[in-house]
């Protein structure tokens, strides 16, 4: 691909909309680099189900033709490429939820933020990747095989939006949808060295499949964070189908004011986690960056154990026997096996144990409330090593960190127990890159519902620390 091409491929949403505006290039122009791009490289990661790429083209032509017009009438996102995760409903296509059961069933709706994606002028031009039901922080499904992180095919990109992140890394889409359960947007973020956001609960209407769901969050994966601004900006607000759904709505500005005397806390290990060394070291160069934007930075100890852990898979046990339990004795065999087990798991609780979730939640509450009372945002690593190998199994006994066994499923994870403190704003940044040339993340979170610090934060860093200069060598 000529060098020009790739430069499109990697342009953020907010610089092309610019372009198409002054005339510099087209949609048209952009989506066929994009195809290309898809074309030449999805073979290697495997991150895309379907693809719509006469129809992409056919839309940016009509994109192409409203910049063409005087009124200035274009929608916020018109004409941008747009990946959409292959668990999300989108009406008349087959959305697979990565699993056999569903690989010829088409939907009969639109998720209500991917309907809102659609109308600011957003194009699909592709599906991505997701394990089956989207269970896992890896991404591998016995209907689409292993998706591969572009920055080293070894490895995976995360999960459970793992098609997203690897689709935006490798410049095969200009934006992507996410939805994080337990970190199914940061993970991935962090893997392939992106920005994702995970709104607090209400912030984004959810869908009609998880009615009243508090630790599922759609949200925006990209480039920059005034991408993901942009993206939020659509997507967020109240909708019909979703009475969680806040009435207020946040409008975040494309430009946001410095950090200068912030109070920024550090929890490296959220009090029981195991962490690589190389996470932790560019962790602590991003604590500089912090410092020389003004702030204070203080490490604190929030206390968590695994019983975070514990109540965190309860959770998601039950939430997966109430939605596919049916669905089990016919599939069984042809599942993930780390699908029925989690269903099995999910078969054996009850109500008590189910709502004894809340009381882990309030404990845990009762020390991060006074990390957030008196910090302006925590810091966090988000993952506890760069990332796992593409192939990894979380069902392996040995898995270990820093030679410590550590579980396989949750425990190279720092995402998931902010899904059970669903209520704050959580973003991953990326913080450096690894020796396997897998880029690591940083979380940074906010206090209930203030979106609009953790972007402050994410783009002061951001103006410090630039990441977009660096690409995949693929």
């Amino acid at each position: 691909m000529a060098s020009a091409d790739l430069d499109l491929c990697y342009m953020t949403a907010t610089e092309a909309i610019s372009k198409f505006k002054t005339k510099e290039i087209s949609p048209v122009d952009l989506m066929r680099a994009v195809i290309d791009r898809c074309e030449a490289v999805n073979p290697k990661v495997n991150a895309l189900t379907y693809t719509f790429f006469e129809r992409a083209l056919d839309q940016a032509k009509k994109a192409e033709a409203r910049y063409m017009k005087t009124d200035g009438r274009t929608r916020a996102l018109e004409g941008i490429p747009t990946a959409i995760k292959d668990f999300h409903s989108v009406k008349g296509e087959i959305t697979t939820l990565g699993s056999k059961i569903f690989a010829n069933t088409r939907s009969d709706n639109t998720a209500p933020t991917i309907e809102r994606l659609f109308r600011a002028g957003a194009i699909m031009h592709c599906r991505t990747t997701t394990p089956e039901f989207a269970h896992s922080g890896t991404t591998k499904s016995p209907l689409w095989g292993v998706t591969r992180n572009p920055w080293n095919l070894d490895y995976g990109p995360g999960g459970s939006s793992g098609g997203a992140g690897a689709a935006v890394a490798a410049g095969m889409t200009t934006i992507a949808d996410g939805t994080d359960g337990g970190g199914s947007i940061r993970i991935p973020a962090s893997a392939c060295g992106l920005f994702g956001y995970k709104p607090p609960f209400g912030r984004n209407p959810l869908d009609r499949e998880h009615p009243y769901e508090p630790i599922l969050h759609y949200g925006p994966m990209t480039r920059s964070v005034a991408d993901a601004a942009l993206m939020q900006n659509v997507m967020s607000g109240p909708h019909e189908v979703d009475i969680c759904s806040l009435r207020t709505r946040l409008r975040l500005p494309q430009a946001f004011e410095g950090i200068k005397g912030w109070k920024v806390a550090l929890s490296m290990d959220l009090g029981y986690k195991e962490i690589d060394p190389e996470v932790e070291a560019n962790t602590r160069q991003a604590v500089e960056v912090f410092e020389s934007l003004g702030c204070s930075v203080e490490e604190v100890d929030l206390a968590w154990n695994y019983g975070v852990t514990d109540a965190w898979l309860a959770y998601w046990q039950g939430l997966f026997w109430a939605v596919a339990g049916e669905l089990y004795p016919r599939w069984r065999y042809e599942m993930d096996p780390f699908v029925t087990s989690i269903l099995e798991a999910g078969s054996r609780h009850d109500a008590t144990r189910m709502y004894n979730v809340n009381t882990v939640r309030g404990e845990m509450y009762k020390t991060l409330a006074p990390v957030l009372s008196k910090f302006d945002i925590l810091i966090t690593p988000t993952l506890c090593v760069p990332a796992v190998k593409a192939d990894h199994s979380e069902a392996n006994p040995d898995f270990s960190i820093n030679g410590k066994k550590v579980p396989a499923y949750l425990g190279w994870l720092q995402t998931y127990p902010f899904n059970l403190m669903s209520q704050c704003p959580v973003a991953s940044v990326p913080s450096g890159t690894s020796k396997s040339g897998v880029p690591t993340g940083l979380q940074i979170i906010a206090k209930t519902y203030d979106d609009m610090s953790v972007f402050r934060a994410a783009n002061a860093f951001e103006a410090a620390r630039p990441w977009r200069g660096n690409r995949p060598n693929i």
